[in-house]
């Protein structure tokens, strides 16, 4: 039997809201309900100022959900969701702007335990390359000696189940807490393990960040160097969820040389900067072609546009990642170049790249113990 819409909702009728007053449902704090292979999502918009207060309240909605006849798992969270031209500093006629975080604020940003530094990849525009760069250039820190993690903060259009190559679902460890995925010796997690391929995200942007931050602390990612996010294209909620609210280490913009990629690179340039979150530097994708029967090389989108932005704007150049057939193949495959290929001529440029992000981060392998010898 397989639960539906209606029968969470009136499950959530029986939980008293705020102040022992109505129920959850009729006063209006219960999110759009969504419902994939058994399990529930769905939030809680409550006032900012009394989110911790009101946690008993999220446990009630979840354990009545639980209950509901087919429920396998349900992820509920609380979300305090600004009408649209409320939030302070709105632009006139209420688009809101984003804001820029307070010394206090940016202070404030809790980190995630056991993690030293995450580095969101971005681009300003989709089919740039970004998630196949994201997941060769975690692969390539992992190939230099570090402990390393993928999040996949796409929840409307996760790759990372296939690049990577895992299917199933993730196991859940005691509370809130799931296990993250893994292959190729990368921890993973991404809204693809927990839905089916084919599921449409239809989300508002309170449910996103939601999702966004349980994917990301409520998550045993255990002790990693670098936890590498790959973002979705633009510059939205998830992008702005994660500057605001996550303190990042820094950001890799993804372009490929052609002018009309630059421009839109250049807003999630600004977009990181105007949120005060360093770009540690630019990735050109798709940078050329070598002809694998004559060894020719073609510049079919340009060449050497995003080293130009780079040195324009004065941020790190990381380096150019040529168009490949092999690169495409493995991606498809769930076989990461870096991964089945680690001597190759691609992965020895991830690699490369890899290492002057580690560089610019202060990210360093461990060092290795010297050989004991006895004479």
């Amino acid at each position: 039997m397989s639960p539906d819409k209606n029968s969470v909702l009136e499950a959530l009728k029986t939980v008293r809201g705020p102040d022992m007053t109505g129920n959850l449902v009729d006063a209006g704090l219960v999110s759009d309900v969504f419902i994939s292979d058994g399990k529930v999502y769905f939030s809680l918009n409550v006032p900012a100022e009394r989110a911790r207060e009101l946690e008993p309240l999220r446990q009630a909605a979840e354990r009545v959900v639980l209950a509901v006849p087919g429920v396998k798992g349900a992820l509920v969270s609380l979300t305090a969701e600004r009408k649209a031209g409320a939030a302070p500093g709105a632009a006139p006629g209420g688009a809101a702007k984003p804001q820029q975080p307070s010394p206090q604020a940016r202070n404030a940003k809790t980190g995630v335990p056991g993690i030293k530094h995450i580095v969101a990849v971005a681009s300003g525009k989709g089919g740039v390359g970004k998630s196949t760069t994201a997941i060769n250039l975690a692969l390539a820190l992992k190939a230099n000696g570090l402990a390393v993690g993928i999040l996949d903060a796409d929840v409307y259009g996760p790759s990372l189940p296939r690049l990577l190559g895992v299917s199933g679902r993730p196991q859940q460890a005691e509370g809130r807490i799931i296990m993250p995925m893994e292959n190729y010796g990368l921890k993973a997690m991404s809204m693809g393990f927990l839905v089916d391929e084919g599921t449409a995200m239809i989300w508002r942007g309170p449910m996103v960040q939601s999702a966004l931050m349980q994917m990301l602390r409520e998550v045993a990612w255990g002790e990693l160097d670098v936890l590498v996010v790959d973002m979705p294209p633009g510059t939205g909620d998830a992008q702005l969820t994660m500057a605001q609210q996550v303190p990042l280490t820094g950001a890799v913009i993804v372009s490929t040389p052609q002018d009309l990629a630059l421009i839109d690179a250049r807003k999630g340039i600004n977009m990181f900067r105007k949120v005060e979150v360093p770009v540690l530097g630019i990735v050109e994708n798709m940078s050329y072609f070598i002809a694998p029967d004559t060894g020719a090389r073609y510049d079919i989108f340009g060449h050497g546009g995003a080293r130009a932005e780079a040195e324009a704007i004065g941020v790190p150049f990381l380096g150019e990642v040529p168009l490949t057939i092999a690169i495409r193949e493995t991606s498809d495959a769930g076989r990461p170049v870096v991964a089945c290929d680690p001597h190759g001529p691609q992965a020895v440029v991830y690699r490369e790249i890899a290492a002057r992000l580690a560089e610019s981060i202060g990210a360093r392998p461990p060092r290795r113990a010297p050989d004991i010898v006895f004479e």
